[in-house]
C-alpha cells in the first residue's frame, strides 16, 4: 500500500483504540460510582445487609457480618452513614485499583473528602477501603 494511505489509516486505527479505551474507562467509572451511590443509600436505609453486598471479599472477612459492617460504619464513618450532600470527583488508577475520590457534606455542614478504592470482581465492582480526610468547614 502506498505511504499515503498507510499513514492515515494508522492515525485513525490509533484513534479508534484511543476511543474505546477512554469508552471503557468512563464506563468503569460509572460502574464504580453507582456501587458506591447504592452503598450510600443503603446506609440512609439503615440496611446494612446490602451495604455488606457492596464490600470487597476482603473487607467481607475482616467485619464478617453485616451487622458488624454497619457498627464499624455508624461508629467509624458517621459522614457516610448520613451524608447530607454527596459529590463524585476524580477517579485514577492506582496499582490496578480503581480510586474514586468523592466529596461528602456531613450533618454538622463538615465536608470530607474520602478515596474509595474499588476492585474488579466476578460480580461487578466493590469497594475495597475508604480513606477520609477531612476537606473542612462550610462550604468547599
Amino acid at each position: 500500500m502506498p505511504r499515503r494511505i498507510i499513514a492515515p489509516l494508522l492515525s485513525l486505527l490509533l484513534a479508534l483504540m484511543v476511543g474505546l479505551g477512554a469508552s471503557k474507562s468512563a464506563h468503569a467509572d460509572d460502574a464504580a460510582r453507582k456501587v458506591i451511590s447504592d452503598q450510600l443509600s443503603a446506609f440512609q436505609d439503615d440496611d446494612f445487609a446490602t451495604a455488606f453486598m457492596f464490600a470487597s471479599p476482603m473487607i467481607k472477612g475482616m467485619f464478617g457480618t453485616s451487622e458488624r459492617f454497619g457498627e464499624m460504619v455508624r461508629n467509624g464513618y458517621p459522614m457516610v452513614w448520613r451524608p447530607s450532600e454527596v459529590e463524585f470527583l476524580d477517579t485514577r488508577d492506582v496499582g490496578g485499583a480503581l480510586v474514586q475520590d468523592v466529596l461528602i457534606r456531613d450533618a454538622d455542614g463538615v465536608y470530607y473528602e474520602l478515596e474509595y478504592e474499588m476492585i474488579a470482581g466476578e460480580d461487578g465492582w466493590k469497594i475495597n477501603g475508604v480513606r477520609v480526610r477531612r476537606a473542612g468547614e462550610g462550604t468547599a
